[in-house]
């Protein structure tokens, strides 16, 4: 345990040494706020009854940030250690190869969750000055991080995949972002087939991570999605384990 949570520590030290680590931080900072002030000048105009966390997760900027962070962040985990030749030193080390790819799949998963404290400050800030604090309880609140958090354990957990199976962190940023940005247009088949019965239209109002956000945003926690992230996380980290096992053998 002590090996593992030194590895982690390791981690993430490393993310905010890099300028990498710097660039994404920046990037994401600059994004929330722009979001958050374009959402602000348009509720001058036209007040909603919606959340304003349904509106922001709704936002091309929220994606945008999950997009490219998810492959910036996770490119180097395994790719810059096959490179550097530092990859069977690590195997060496006394953790096991369960405690490797978790370590680095939590690390990458705790930088994610800290890109996203300027949002709450943000919702902190305007439900100090909102004339209805009761829009931004915690339930929404908390039921928007959750949301985040799951939706990061995903692309993480792909991400890390990703930098496994290649040496090369641009190929291993290439297949993350391809990955997540298929999951993502997958949200728009949703609307096609809802006219029409059937296996696939319940498929892919199942992947919808549109209406998932907006369920979470609103406070509401449903299971299926929560299972859906879930199982999608356990599955990318067991074959990263399998792909890291795999090289024991060669």
């Amino acid at each position: 345990m002590q090996a593992y949570l030194t590895l982690t520590r390791r981690e993430l030290a490393a993310y905010f040494v890099s300028m990498t680590g710097y660039v994404v931080v920046a990037a994401a900072v600059f994004l929330t706020g722009l979001s958050f002030t374009v959402l602000l000048v348009k509720l001058q105009d036209a007040p909603t009854p919606m959340p304003v966390t349904e509106l922001f997760f709704a936002t091309p900027f929220f994606w945008l940030i999950v997009l490219l962070a998810a492959p910036v962040i996770t490119m180097r985990l395994f790719a810059q250690e096959k490179f550097a030749g530092t990859f069977e030193t690590l195997m060496t080390a006394p953790v096991s190869d369960r405690q490797v790819v978790l370590a680095k799949f939590t690390a990458a998963w705790i930088f994610f969750l800290l890109l996203w404290l300027p949002l709450l400050a943000n919702i902190l800030i305007l439900r100090r000055f909102t004339s209805d604090p009761a829009a931004l309880d915690a339930g929404t609140v908390g039921g928007a991080f959750l949301g985040l958090a799951l939706l990061g354990g995903v692309f993480m957990a792909g991400g890390l995949l990703a930098s496994a199976i290649t040496r090369s962190q641009i190929v291993a940023a290439m297949i993350c972002l391809a990955g997540g940005t298929t999951l993502f247009l997958l949200s728009f088949l949703g609307d096609r087939f809802d006219a029409h019965s059937g296996l696939l239209a319940q498929a892919c109002n199942y992947l919808n991570l549109f209406d998932h956000m907006s369920d979470f945003a609103r406070g509401v926690v449903d299971t299926r999605p929560v299972f859906f992230y879930l199982s999608l996380t356990a599955l990318f980290l067991f074959l990263t384990l399998r792909v890291v096992e795999s090289r024991r053998w060669r």
